[in-house]
């Protein structure tokens, strides 16, 4: 289906752009969300009257993006999570928790301008990339941690999965006490 686009979509192109993309895209996003017209001759024209406000609009959803970006790129949020002794999270960290933390610190950011790749399923600082306007990106920090306390330890740089590490000898004299304790006359 040939579409114009009424702003700029990453991957696809700028504003104003006829380009063709598959059916289901374009009827189940792109339409909806009013982020494209059909490519009809009565809606190319009713585009070019409507330009100026387009990118007007467009112009100060950027602006009202890039404040908001200035005070937002950089942050560190702490999710707290429950993890197994490895580091590894019972559930995970999803984009809707993402968004829900970076707004409970004063930031408005719906789950869809969360950029994620997977899941985060393991404790420690997270890189993640928010897009505030399809030309608008920030970088924040998800600190995942256990505890508030843990938290603090890896925003300073400490190593918060501590592993425990036996030597042979220790084992070995584990076992050999055990033995000696069992009477079966056996001798390391």
């Amino acid at each position: 289906m040939q579409v114009i686009l009424l702003e700029r979509i990453a991957k696809l192109g700028q504003m104003g752009d006829t380009v063709r993309v598959k059916d289901g895209f374009a009827r189940n996003y792109l339409l909806p969300q009013g982020k494209a017209l059909r490519a009809t001759k009565a809606n190319l024209a009713r585009f070019e009257e409507q330009r100026a406000q387009l990118e007007a609009r467009n112009l100060e959803r950027r602006a009202e993006a890039e404040k908001v970006a200035e005070s937002l790129n950089g942050q560190t949020f702490v999710i707290i999570r429950q993890a197994g002794e490895t580091g590894v999270l019972y559930g995970s960290v999803s984009t809707r928790d993402i968004a829900e933390t970076v707004t409970a610190g004063g930031f408005s950011v719906a789950r869809q301008q969360v950029a994620l790749n997977a899941p985060l399923k393991t404790l420690g600082l997270h890189e993640v990339t928010i897009r505030l306007h399809p030309e608008v990106e920030v970088t924040v920090t998800i600190n995942v941690a256990r505890s508030a306390e843990e938290a603090e330890r890896q925003a300073r740089g400490e190593e918060a999965i501590v592993r425990e590490e036996t030597s042979l000898d220790d084992l070995g004299l584990e076992v050999g006490a055990a033995l000696a304790d069992a009477g079966d006359g056996v001798e390391l």
